[in-house]
């Protein structure tokens, strides 16, 4: 250090260098990152697509249970076709001519030379 510097510090003890560089600091206004109008096009935009994404599960759930529904009726029409031809088998099964003739003769009544014909093929 030179000899005035060193007087400086001697004469004033309570310099201090730092004082000196101060620098006066202007606030500077921060621009955001998003303006107002980029914050309303986001914000019409994202409930947009969160509305259109709730009626696209609601529209997928409708169709599910709705498909559920159908192939309940498909079982329970096959269920009940099954059930139909099994009726018309037994149908059949009970009006052969030759049980008819039987259950007649256990009745005690006499068939004397006729033919016991089922109605289907007299009707032909």
């Amino acid at each position: 250090m030179s000899e005035n510097q060193a007087r400086k510090w001697q004469v004033n003890p309570q310099y201090n260098p730092q004082e000196e560089t101060k620098t006066i600091v202007k606030k500077v206004k921060k621009t955001p990152w998003i303006s107002k109008g980029e914050k309303v096009i986001y914000s019409v935009t994202s409930a947009a697509i969160l509305v259109f994404g709730i009626g696209m599960v609601s529209y997928a759930s409708g169709t599910d249970s709705l498909n559920r529904e159908v192939q309940q009726l498909e079982n329970s029409i096959n269920q009940q076709k099954i059930v139909n031809e099994n009726l018309n088998f037994e149908r059949e099964e009970l009006s052969r001519p030759e049980r008819i003739t039987e259950i007649a003769e256990k009745n005690g009544l006499k068939i004397q030379n006729s033919e016991v014909k089922q109605a289907e093929t007299v009707n032909n």
